[in-house]
């Protein structure tokens, strides 16, 4: 007996819409860094603040994500643990009074 697998549904909508979103923000951050009266080790702190902060933006999802995920199997495991006991527990039994 195996649950049915949990689909979480995601439109085609909301992908490209986090898609142009994120490809919008981070052009727009790009153009300010670049057009910003720094000099060049100021512009480059900067950008590398960007990169740094778009890689830790993408590790913290992932860890959240696999957080979730973790949390899901475990709460179906200990579903199925529960559904065995209720099934194989006869109240009728005398050894169980």
């Amino acid at each position: 007996m195996t649950a049915p697998q949990v689909q979480r549904p995601m439109t085609a909508a909301f992908f490209v819409q986090s898609v142009l979103s994120f490809g919008l923000s981070l052009l727009a951050v790009g153009l300010g860094v670049a057009y910003l009266p720094l000099g060049p080790w100021e512009r480059g702190f900067l950008a590398l603040g960007v990169l740094f902060l778009v890689s830790s933006s993408f590790n913290l999802a992932k860890v959240v994500r696999d957080r979730q995920e973790l949390q899901e199997v475990t709460t179906r495991v200990d579903k199925a643990r529960i559904d065995k006991l209720i099934n194989e527990h006869d109240p009728f039994d005398p050894r169980n009074v």
